[in-house]
């Protein structure tokens, strides 16, 4: 490589963006907002926080909104879009976070981490399995538009790939054969590796925790998952009321 490429791979690589994705009313702009704020307090490193929905009422004024594409789908299958290149951002490193997250610790490690590879959770099945290698896309980074011949297919093919797989993350796992896992300890699932298991019951109808209790937290760690039930909103934990927003 040239020392003009690498000084462009350089700079290119010195663009980061953090991108979230809202669609439809499971999660209101709030949640949208107390992300914006979590990196905001979190990442010093040189950013620029984006949030593509198809609605952006409620999101604070300062939050770059950009549209979604024209699929024959919906919830999280928009995540193939951000694999490709038919993205306004056009150089750098995109950092997705889902909007069920709260992160509480500095996160400029995961944009320092593997620049040129693409990075995500290994499933939080891996507290049940040792060897568990699948894939969960609540957080992932990668270069923008590294993957943009699988995006392509996907648009092209969409009822195809929706049929096949059961999410985004399926899909991912059976194409991107190169990337690699976040270290287990940077992003831990809330209900299964922070908290206790046992006190998740269901409340009014929803999965919760029926005691409220401090998470045990590993001093690498830096965000929380809240997937599935219960949501941070829904988390009467007084850590998570403390860090979430």
């Amino acid at each position: 490589m040239s020392v003009q490429n690498t000084e462009q791979t350089a700079q290119s690589m010195n663009n980061n963006y953090v991108i979230c994705l809202k669609w439809g009313d499971k999660y209101s702009p709030d949640y949208v907002n107390r992300l914006h704020s979590m990196v905001q307090r979190n990442l010093t490193l040189p950013y620029e926080f984006i949030c593509f929905t198809e609605n952006a009422t409620g999101i604070d004024n300062n939050i770059r909104i950009e549209p979604l594409p024209k699929l024959s789908t919906q919830g999280w299958w928009f995540k193939p879009y951000f694999l490709g290149n038919d993205l306004p951002i056009k150089d750098g490193q995109l950092l997705f976070f889902d909007l069920d997250v709260v992160i509480f610790n500095n996160i400029d490690k995961l944009f320092n981490y593997n620049q040129d590879k693409f990075c995500i959770i290994r499933d939080f099945n891996r507290s049940f399995r040792r060897t568990w290698d699948r894939m969960n896309s609540s957080v992932f980074k990668m270069p923008i538009g590294k993957y943009h011949w699988l995006w392509e297919d996907f648009k092209n093919n969409t009822k195809r790939f929706t049929n096949k797989n059961r999410g985004d993350q399926d899909m991912m796992y059976r194409h991107i054969t190169d990337h690699v896992f976040w270290p287990d300890e940077w992003i831990q699932s809330y209900k299964w590796e922070m908290r206790n298991r046992s006190d998740l019951q269901l409340v009014n109808g929803k999965r919760n925790f029926k005691n409220t209790s401090d998470p045990i937290i590993h001093k690498d760690t830096s965000v929380a998952v809240f997937h599935g039930e219960p949501n941070p909103a829904d988390c009467n934990d007084p850590w998570v009321k403390s860090h979430w927003g």
